[in-house]
């Protein structure tokens, strides 16, 4: 089944010249289908180039979902249109009595801050929170997963000595676990952050599982309470340009940047990235749709809790 997407999302129009079949609210009404409904908090700065790649790992599935797009009213974007906002995305205030069979909470650029010192931080602990009795599943990205491990386990982010950037090489360390189905016995993931989690900090509560790692860029995919809450400290879902448009972002403004490792062909930036990671990317979105989301959620999705 395609997505069911809000009308006019630009997401639609930049997906189709991929061909990939998307649907509109309009179509999707005729089908007298329960589709899964897949909230996305995103606390990207880049609003529609977000929206645009996990649209484009969700669409994968022969399932069909109803995507929405929540938003805090504690934070206004800079970067994407206020007229955007108005037409595709919720308040938090707004959403809190609804219940969703998944949802995913994206990464945020402010990993140089303390928790508490996020402006922020207040309504999104609550969202964490929330998404516990009102989420069947819940996939935590890269420091949405640093600030849900340490919301809910007290796990502490720690500074790198140097931004951890490029394509890097994981394991698995839970085969049988049905979000690896399918999964070669090394995959590749895109990773661009200045902290990180560590093992032996994971390794003190026992609610958590360390079930995937890398030998350079670390612990990469942890779940808890049986695979509600995946945390993930990638970036499975960016396309093939995004980590070239950070490094020549940075080189622009004169920061300390270094070329992303194992990213571009011969190591050359003037020639186009090794995309390595799309077949686990749409792995891990499809698993997780249909493993943890549509054969663990209830038929009545008010019986989620």
């Amino acid at each position: 089944m395609p997505l069911n997407l809000p009308d006019k999302l630009p997401a639609i129009e930049l997906l189709k010249q991929e061909n990939i079949f998307v649907i509109d609210h309009s179509r999707a009404r005729r089908q007298d289908i329960r589709p899964l409904r897949i909230v996305v908090l995103n606390l990207m700065p880049l609003k529609i180039t977000t929206e645009t790649d996990m649209v484009r790992l969700l669409s994968n599935t022969p399932l069909q979902i109803e995507l929405s797009f929540m938003k805090l009213r504690s934070h206004t974007p800079k970067n994407t249109p206020i007229e955007h906002m108005r037409a595709f995305y919720k308040d938090f205030e707004l959403m809190r009595d609804e219940r969703f069979d998944g949802m995913i909470i994206t990464g945020a650029p402010v990993e140089h801050l303390p928790y508490e010192q996020v402006s922020y931080w207040p309504e999104v602990s609550e969202i964490f929170d929330w998404a516990r009795t009102h989420v069947t599943s819940t996939l935590y990205i890269c420091w949405a997963a640093q600030a849900g491990l340490y919301r809910h386990y007290g796990i502490p982010k720690h500074d790198l000595d140097k931004k951890m950037f490029g394509i890097f090489e994981h394991h698995v360390n839970r085969p049988l676990l049905p979000i690896f189905r399918g999964f070669d016995d090394v995959f590749y993931v895109p990773h661009s952050r200045h902290t990180e989690i560590r093992r032996e900090d994971i390794e003190l509560c026992p609610e958590l599982d360390i079930i995937s790692e890398s030998p350079e860029a670390g612990v990469y995919m942890v779940m808890a309470r049986g695979g509600r809450e995946f945390f993930i400290t990638g970036h499975s879902e960016y396309s093939p340009y995004t980590l070239d448009g950070e490094y020549k972002r940075d080189l622009g403004k004169g920061l300390p940047i270094e070329m992303p490792k194992n990213y571009y062909r011969n190591d050359d930036p003037s020639q186009p990235p090794l995309v390595r990671w799309r077949g686990h990317a749409n792995l891990l979105f499809s698993n997780w749709l249909n493993y943890y989301v549509y054969q663990e959620t209830p038929y009545d999705i008010n019986e989620i809790r």
